[in-house]
């Protein structure tokens, strides 16, 4: 499976395309990092990035995309949130499914064992985990790009067991916990009951099927101004001209 991870970022957009059949450096089919200056006018900037993701989608063909999300339940800047919105445009119009990881569930899949692995990731382990899993420990990589790669690499995973290539036993404990989990109370009045937490169960919020909705409606011709005959409007245009001059 072809998969596109994205991290957005106004300053530094990273992006990598991955291959999950494939083994060490082959498995980074292209990445790379978009910038955008701080000059340009906010909506330039995010109507480029969504060109620039849609031509991603154009050139690679990817089966399906990963995107890290603003922190759900926690503070995200506005700026974020509208780039991720920007996104998923770009993403709804291509009809690509896409699975959302926020930074937190992203590093713990990183550490495979998030159990045997406790602490924090920072960026210098982000990278040195791309490495490692390319088998490139002596190419340079950005941390940006290698969020990205970690992004195209777990929604391959997370796609192939929704599409049930793999089972939950093929799954690390991070990727159960962050992909398959379902606790069941033991006490009190929920006892017996269970919480599907895992993003499997959670369509529609941590994952999109964009491919399975139906197309666009075709834009119409009158969609923002109002049908008129053009003598009305060329009379009604002369009015106004001639109360400004009086």
């Amino acid at each position: 499976m072809i998969t596109l991870g994205l991290d957005p970022s106004l300053s530094g957009f990273g992006w990598c395309v991955h291959n999950t059949l494939a083994t060490g450096p082959d498995r980074v089919i292209a990445r790379g990092k978009f910038v955008t200056s701080p000059k340009t006018a906010f909506v330039r900037r995010y109507m480029d990035l969504r060109g620039s993701v849609a031509d991603l989608l154009t050139k690679y063909q990817p089966e399906a995309v990963g995107v890290e999300s603003p922190p759900f339940g926690e503070l995200w800047s506005e700026g974020l949130y509208g780039l991720f919105l920007y996104v998923n445009e770009a993403l709804y119009t291509g009809r690509k499914d896409v699975v959302f990881f926020d930074p937190g569930t992203l590093k713990m899949l990183v550490k495979v064992d998030h159990k045997a692995r406790p602490g924090k990731m920072f960026k210098a382990d982000m990278v040195e985990a791309a490495k490692m899993d390319t088998a490139t420990t002596k190419v340079k990589w950005d941390h940006n790009e290698a969020d990205a790669y970690h992004l195209a690499r777990f929604a391959g995973r997370f796609w192939h067991l929704y599409r049930e290539d793999i089972v939950t036993e093929d799954l690390t404990p991070s990727e159960y916990q962050a992909f398959a989990q379902v606790y069941t109370f033991k006490r009190g009045a929920k006892a017996g009951l269970q919480d599907f937490k895992g993003a499997l169960y959670k369509e529609g919020s941590r994952f999109h099927r964009y491919s399975q909705i139906e197309p666009l409606p075709k834009p119409r011709d009158n969609l923002w101004l109002p049908k008129r005959s053009l003598p009305l409007a060329a009379g009604l245009l002369q009015s106004r001209l001639l109360s400004v001059a009086l």
